[in-house]
């Protein structure tokens, strides 16, 4: 697996979405509730989505507003890995 991107971890350690943990970053419940919110507004569009891709960067777009595309880009790759985690 790819080190995490240390910038983009930090700024989301700074926001409240990701704490450090001894085995490596966990996600918060502020993450969990933007991804559970993300998560609900597909499912009443019906979005056919496979992974955890989408809802990720719609929890992104909720919380910093319009990105740069190679932001979030940045960002889901960073945080793909920790949501992974916690959901298994």
């Amino acid at each position: 697996m790819p080190e995490p991107d240390r910038e983009i971890l930090e700024r989301l350690e700074a926001d409240g979405l990701v704490r450090q943990e001894p085995g490596g970053a966990r996600a918060t419940r502020r993450w969990q509730g933007a991804m559970a919110r993300a998560a609900l507004e597909l499912y009443h569009r019906d979005a056919p989505w496979k992974d955890l891709r989408l809802p990720i960067a719609v929890a992104l777009v909720e919380l910093y507003g319009d990105l740069p595309d190679d932001q979030i880009v940045r960002y889901v790759e960073t945080l793909l890995p920790i949501q992974a985690q916690d959901t298994t």
